[in-house]
């Protein structure tokens, strides 16, 4: 937790804009090295990976702190975050960024294939549809699209049926536009299916069955996500998976399943920074009929007597309140649509006032949200603002 203080300095000044708040403070150096830490481990069992930058809309700057850290390529789920990526930042070529190899992990609308094909260099997909379609735009563009069929083991969210699979295989190896660039799933995100030596040991039976099949050697075989990471340090036998997409773990240093820190990698790499715009001692409880809020049910207030309340300029526009974490001394209360309410313990209650800033570490939900919303800015330690 830091005070602000006010200064007359234009070159203070300049650095309070570079630092308005709220502000996500991202250490690209952090990034890096959890990058370099899980290529290394990963990478002594077969496994490459590619850093996923989806939760910040493409940066550039993250992606290139990726690189740095070994992963093989870059990948986002949205087209316009890949045009990002391959364009670099303000429309300048990214030299760090814009030789990488980028896929699209989401499956491409049909009213974006043009797009896709021109700033992705392959993307996962599972519509036969959505594959053809891909295939005529690359032909228009006269280009070559990489497709990673994508199977569906059980999280139910994409992926084609294990049944379905050879005929979708069979349809991108038949276009003269389009190259099989792997077979992959996805786990964990939908419905929190694990992956296992069950989910995984079936996909590498799959992967075989389609060169069998086809006559064909699947280079790219993609377990899935950063929830992959346990079985994949410490299975047995990978089977044929060689691949991983990984993002959550690189960028915040825990794994999805459980939300545990990582051994050996930094947890905050990001940091959500918020101004206090009001600092008064208000009675521990709400009074009157209370009902429903903007949000549903408000979580009870406990307590006797008064407590030192803060409200700071954030709320559920910018952030999701429940995946903040908050420094010792620090008790979130609740949130509303453009406020964050705080608590403060008495060795805290002298030293922060209005205009002061508090840190607060963030989950996966709650940087996607602050990532996402145009009033939270970025400071690029090892980098510049954005």
């Amino acid at each position: 937790m830091t005070s602000s203080s006010s200064s007359n300095s234009d070159c203070r000044a300049a650095v309070d804009v570079a630092l308005r708040a709220p502000r996500l403070e991202i250490d690209l150096n952090k990034i890096e090295h959890n990058t370099q830490v899980l290529v290394t481990q990963l990478g002594a069992r077969g496994v490459t990976v590619t850093g996923v930058t989806k939760s910040l809309l493409g940066s550039p700057e993250v992606a290139a702190a990726m690189r740095r850290g070994g992963v093989v390529a870059i990948a986002d789920s949205r087209v316009e975050n890949v045009e990002r990526l391959r364009v670099g930042t303000e429309g300048q070529s990214s030299a760090d960024v814009g030789r990488d190899t980028i896929a699209l992990i989401r499956s491409p609308m049909m009213s974006q294939l043009d797009r896709v094909v021109v700033s992705a260099d392959m993307s996962l997909n599972s519509e036969p549809r959505v594959i053809a379609g891909l295939g005529a735009a690359a032909r228009r563009a006269g280009a070559v699209h990489g497709i990673m069929v994508m199977v569906e083991l059980g999280d139910l969210r994409e992926g084609a049926l294990p049944a379905d699979i050879g005929g979708i295989v069979r349809g991108v190896l038949n276009h003269p536009n389009l190259v099989l660039a792997g077979v992959g799933t996805n786990l964990a995100c939908q419905s929190g299916v694990a992956p296992d030596e069950q989910n995984m040991g079936e996909l590498s039976r799959l992967v075989q069955e389609i060169e069998a099949n086809f006559g064909i050697k699947i280079s790219s075989v993609s377990g899935g996500n950063s929830a992959n990471l346990h079985w994949a340090l410490t299975a047995d036998d990978l089977g044929r998976v060689n691949h991983l997409r990984i993002g959550e773990a690189i960028l915040l240093g825990t794994e999805p399943l459980y939300r545990h820190p990582i051994v050996g990698l930094h947890t905050d790499a990001i940091t959500l920074v918020a101004e206090v715009i009001e600092a008064k001692c208000k009675p521990a409880r709400p009074w009157g009929n209370v009902a429903t809020t903007t949000f549903g049910v408000a979580a009870p207030r406990g307590g006797q007597g008064s407590v030192r309340q803060l409200l700071l300029a954030l709320g559920q526009q910018d952030v999701d309140p429940s995946g903040l974490i908050a420094t010792p001394g620090v008790v979130i209360l609740g949130a509303s649509s453009d406020h964050l309410v705080v608590a403060v313990d008495d060795t805290l209650a002298d030293e922060i006032g209005v205009g002061a800033e508090l840190r607060f570490g963030v989950n996966y939900s709650s940087l996607l949200r602050a990532a996402t919303s145009p009033f939270v800015g970025r400071h690029l330690l090892g980098g510049r603002s954005a």
